[in-house]
Parts: C-alpha cells; structure tokens; sequence
C-alpha cells in the first residue's frame, strides 16, 4: 500500500481501490475454478476459453441477427442460464476424457482451449457483440455499499468453498484424491464421480466469470479470456495451491488473486508496458514455485 502511494497518488483513493477489486472478480472466479481442478492433481487450461465462449453464447442467443445473433432473440434469463449451461457442458466434456477415458488433462483441455477459442471467433465472426440486455452487465454495474455485485459475489463464493473444503466430507474427497487418488478410491471415495463434478462445477464458475467480464468491459470480444489462464495459474500458485495436487486453500488462492490485482495497477499505475507486466508475472510464478518447493521439502523433510 505504501508503495502504491508512491508510484501514484490516486493508487489509496477509494475510486482506485474499489477499481482493482472490480477488475479482480473475474479472474477471482476463474482461479477459484482452477484452484479446484489443481487440488484433485488436475490441471484445466480450458477456463479462460470458457470465460469468452459461454457468454458468447448466451449473447447470440438473445441478441436480433441484426445484431450479428442468432436471430433466436431468447428471454435475457434463460440466456444467462444457457451461459451457465455452456459452460458446465464444458466442464462435462472435458470430465469425462479425463476421468473416464483416462486422458491427459493437460493435453485434453489445452486442446479443448484450442478448439473453443477456434468457435468463439467462428460464432461471432471475429466482431464484437454489444447491445445486450442490462442483466448481461448488472454484476458488474450494480453496486451494494459503493462495491460492485460482482465483487460480492466472488467473495461469498470464496467463503463458502473455503467452508466446504475445510468442514465438508466433499472438501476433504477433493484434498484426498490430490493427495493419493488410489488411497482415496481405497477408503471409499467415489474418485471418478468427484473429479467429474469439479470439472463440471470449473465449468460453471469460469462461465460466471465470463458474465463478470463482459459487464466489466462491457461487450464480449472474441479474443475475451485469452492469455487469462496465465494470470489464473500465478494466482494460484502465488497463494499456495499446489500444482501436484492435495494442498492448498481458498484464503490463499484468494490473497493470490488481490496480489496480482495491485500489482498490476501498480505497474498500470505506473505506466508500465503491457508485455513487461506479463513477463513480471512469469518470474512471480517461478519465485513462487521455488518457494513452494522449498517450504514443501523442509516440511517433508
């Protein structure tokens, strides 16, 4: 804090502060997501697509032809569950080539991330789509005590997974699955039935994410979410979460994600170029690794 007040002035103003945490809330989503798939030793690179194809879907399904839609010009609700639904397909599909047909996860949902970014800029024929109903933007326009929905809705997101992971028998599934998956199916655990659930429910929170994003811009582009998983997997890493699965928590995925919120405004703030911040959070992802992979050895040890 103290330092962004002497990179800028306006880095403390309220203004500033509610800015970072807005801008944050979608990717916050996307690393919860992520922090799930990475605590069962998984890994879904596919999220970021998600977060651009699922609200695109929605956005054609509503909006006229003449709008670049679909023509369908569906109910603004059922177009936001058909986002949700896209993205739990998603999450489905990519489940089911993990778990059930013993795949790669890494090789599977980075083809998957090829594949869906190929249909994102093939359904929206490369142009960016307005003009959708208020709902498409109100998490991220609607405010409670000055904070945007969004930002609240991340946060209770948080503290409820938190729970579950801590106090829940799924929480502890999940944590014994990353840790042994064979002990776990041991014990009784339901291995394949869980990991299909966590890819489905990444799913659905990158597809949230997607609505976060697209009222924080304010439009849907068909290059949204791309390079997003980068930021996802340092947010994660920054805050613990284990790329060899079995540890980790929300707390800490979330100070991740607060992290590299302020630094990028800090960096913006500072008028830093755009290629030098993502060069910035490649070696905060490797400073990371090391740290993680020497406190782990110490505590093995």
């Amino acid at each position: 804090m103290v330092l962004g007040a002497v990179v800028n002035d306006s880095f403390l103003t309220e203004r500033n502060l509610i800015s970072v945490l807005g801008s944050s809330a979608a990717l916050a989503m996307v690393v919860l997501a992520e922090s799930l798939v990475l605590i069962t030793g998984k890994f879904d690179l596919s999220l970021e697509s998600v977060v651009g194809i699922a609200p695109a879907v929605g956005a054609l399904l509503v909006l006229p032809a003449a709008q670049s839609g679909w023509g369908t010009e569906l109910a603004a609700p059922l177009a936001l569950l058909a986002i949700l639904v896209a993205g739990a397909v998603v999450g489905a599909f990519n489940g089911i080539l993990v778990v059930t047909f013993k795949l790669n996860a890494f090789i599977v949902t980075l083809a998957m991330l090829i594949v869906l970014r190929g249909v994102l800029v093939g359904a929206t024929k490369g142009k960016t789509l307005f003009g959708m109903p208020d709902s498409f933007y109100s998490l991220a326009t609607t405010t409670f005590l000055t904070v945007p929905l969004s930002v609240w809705l991340a946060a209770v997101a948080f503290a409820v997974t938190g729970l579950v992971l801590r106090h829940h028998r799924v929480g502890r599934a999940l944590y014994a699955i990353g840790g042994n998956a064979d002990a776990a199916r041991a014990a009784g655990i339901r291995v394949e039935r869980v990991m299909l659930g966590v890819f489905v429910v990444a799913g659905v929170l990158a597809s949230v994410g997607g609505i976060m994003q697209t009222g924080y811009v304010g439009a849907i582009s068909a290059n949204q979410g791309q390079n997003m998983i980068f930021t996802v997997f340092a947010a994660a890493v920054i805050g613990g979460i284990s790329l060899d699965g079995g540890r980790g928590t929300m707390f800490g995925a979330l100070t991740g994600v607060l992290l590299l919120g302020v630094v990028q405004n800090l960096l913006t703030l500072a008028q830093v170029p755009s290629f030098w911040i993502q060069a910035i959070y490649g070696g905060i992802i490797l400073v990371a690794l090391m740290i993680a992979r020497v406190t782990t050895g110490r505590a093995q040890d």
